[in-house]
């Protein structure tokens, strides 16, 4: 055996050995033979295995499911504390209770940017490329508005070579029990829509105010350079090709003044605490307002955005949204100007005709109070190209 032998002689016994210590070491060195050939079997076999059949591959692992925008709550932005002198104000105490929170918190502007669209005009660089944003104020729990607006009059596209975009201005819910839920709402827009800008605030009517400015404030950082900029609330049915006609018509109306809408002049402050309006003399004394666009839609150029932005510095906020763009424009020698064609108080169609005749609508550019369905009829009615109407209205 090949193994015995490669021991070598000095292992073998002699002739001379008794012969029961030849027969003894004769069986150990079989054994260890033995097993020396069933090991090098089995590494031999081993071998063969392993190149006989093919290594199986693992089965992909399973790609994870896209996850909801995070929300970004800067480290810088400190919770704003209460004003506590203002319960040293005649009279404080015998006002409503969301008036006095608002006197509490006026003085607070910064809040965490819960949701956010930074690259939504490309950029400081790439915004002069973008001719109307459209920044449409909702509340959380509007979502079918949201959805429709989407699917007509604010979607995004190139109409006649201007390119359109769009963003709505949300806060958070002011019920508690709201918040998770109608949070994760939002970020499944953002998801598949990235749309929204959220702040970490109540979304409330007097906080209106706050939500104007901090998206001026987001206008001048992301989208300075956008030619013109339609603000408007998520329940106004807008004709945006008619928009975008009479904003073409003011040719450099870019780098100048303007503000449009339904202009409101001589108008004073509601004093009647029951209402949605008031005001009381503790947070406005003078008797009128200055001229201002009503809230429910205006279109401005962005020359008068940056304006606003650089004005609203230096002024207290005020519960009335549309009243404060209008001291912003006073503070700046600005006035704005009234449009025949945006319509914040309806229609006003006249005697028996049909208000929702899509011939008004067809030449207008914006009207309030719009159910979700309505905006989904209407925006189909003005696109029938067999649509026949008879005098026309001027827009320009």
């Amino acid at each position: 055996m090949w193994v015995w032998m490669a021991r070598g002689a000095a292992e073998m016994p002699s002739a001379q050995s008794p012969p029961h210590l030849l027969q003894s070491t004769f069986l150990r060195r079989y054994r260890l033979d033995l097993w020396a050939l069933v090991a090098v079997g089995a590494l031999g076999l081993c071998y063969l295995f392993y190149h006989a059949i093919p290594p199986q591959k693992m089965p992909p692992s399973p790609r994870p499911a896209p996850r909801l925008p995070p929300f970004h709550v800067p480290p810088t932005v400190v919770p704003c504390v209460a004003n506590v002198s203002v319960h040293n104000i005649s009279g404080f105490a015998k006002l409503p209770g969301h008036v006095q929170d608002f006197m509490r918190y006026r003085h607070c502007r910064s809040f965490p940017e819960l949701l956010g669209v930074p690259g939504k005009c490309g950029g400081p660089e790439g915004s002069p490329n973008v001719f109307l944003l459209l920044a449409i104020k909702s509340s959380p729990g509007n979502y079918e508005r949201r959805e429709v607006i989407r699917k007509t009059w604010g979607k995004e596209r190139a109409f006649e070579g201007a390119f359109i975009r769009r963003v709505f201005l949300v806060g958070v819910s002011p019920n508690a029990r709201d918040i998770k839920k109608l949070n994760r709402l939002l970020r499944v827009e953002q998801r598949e829509h990235r749309d929204v800008l959220q702040w970490d605030f109540k979304d409330t009517f007097f906080n209106l105010t706050l939500k104007q400015v901090l998206f001026h404030t987001w206008l001048e950082e992301h989208c300075p350079g956008t030619h013109f900029v339609f603000n408007g609330d998520d329940d106004v049915f807008v004709n945006t090709d008619n928009m975008v006609h009479f904003a073409k018509a003011s040719q450099g109306a870019q780098e100048k003044h303007l503000m449009v809408g339904q202009l409101f002049i001589n108008n004073f402050p509601v004093r009647i605490q029951r209402s949605k309006y008031f005001v009381p003399r503790q947070l406005m004394a003078a008797e009128w307002y200055p001229p201002y666009c009503g809230g429910g839609g205006m279109l401005m150029s962005g020359f008068t955005a940056r304006v606003i932005t650089r004005q609203s510095q230096d002024i207290a906020l005020f519960p009335i949204d549309d009243v404060y763009l209008g001291m912003c424009l006073e503070k700046a020698g600005l006035s704005p100007a009234s449009h025949a064609g945006i319509r914040t108080m309806g229609v006003g169609a006249l005697g028996r005709a049909d208000p929702f005749d899509p011939c008004y609508y067809r030449e207008l550019l914006l009207v309030h109070r719009f159910v979700p369905y309505e905006m989904v009829v209407m925006w189909d009615a003005i696109h029938e190209p067999h649509l026949r109407c008879g005098k026309r209205i001027s827009i320009f």
